[in-house]
């Protein structure tokens, strides 16, 4: 991932003239970030995961009313600040919270993000994003290894985040959210 510091901080503004190249353009405490489209692996993951939730919403919506929320994937700008402009692979936004989202982009922080890693941008999502984050209130946060096949969970508290649960493939086990009951997705539908 491309990192580049500028004596004066990047904005929103400036983020709009940004070219559309197929790269993930992202601003983090002003400061701008590249990296280039994601692999094969990372595309067939953000896939089967957005696939789940798209599929639970959708059937949630068929039986009950009022919906629970909508799921989008990347590229989708969610604009935190003006300052803090990134592109989650995934993210959640509960019905309760639903008038952050505008035409253009999401206009504050979503209920539920997952960031998949890459060797590119593995320190950015493990360390600044999930920071930046706990920080907005993003009130639940998953970041996917593929490497390891795992997924960490993390929930806000009053100091920040604490990692709820850390799953793994071989494990066998299921991931579940607070922000849907009754979601659940193994991680060899994530990983197989």
């Amino acid at each position: 991932m491309l990192r580049q510091v500028n004596p004066i901080p990047f904005t929103y503004e400036d983020y709009l003239l940004f070219p559309e190249d197929g790269k993930r353009h992202e601003i983090i405490e002003g400061e701008y970030y590249m990296s280039p489209a994601p692999m094969t692996r990372h595309q067939r993951i953000s896939g089967k995961l957005f696939k789940a939730f798209d599929n639970f919403l959708e059937q949630y919506s068929r039986e009950a009313v009022p919906p629970l929320g909508e799921v989008f994937y990347a590229p989708m700008d969610v604009v935190l600040s003006d300052l803090n402009i990134v592109q989650p692979d995934l993210l959640f936004i509960a019905a309760s919270h639903s008038a952050i989202i505008t035409e253009k982009n999401i206009q504050g922080p979503p209920d539920l993000v997952i960031e998949i890693l890459s060797e590119s941008t593995r320190k950015i999502d493990e360390r600044i994003k999930r920071n930046l984050y706990a920080r907005f209130g993003v009130q639940e946060y998953w970041i996917v290894d593929p490497e390891l096949e795992t997924v960490k969970v993390y929930r806000i508290t009053d100091t920040g985040y604490a990692c709820a649960d850390t799953f793994s493939r071989e494990s066998g086990e299921a991931i579940t959210t607070l922000l849907l009951p009754h979601f659940t997705i193994s991680l060899t539908q994530i990983f197989g």
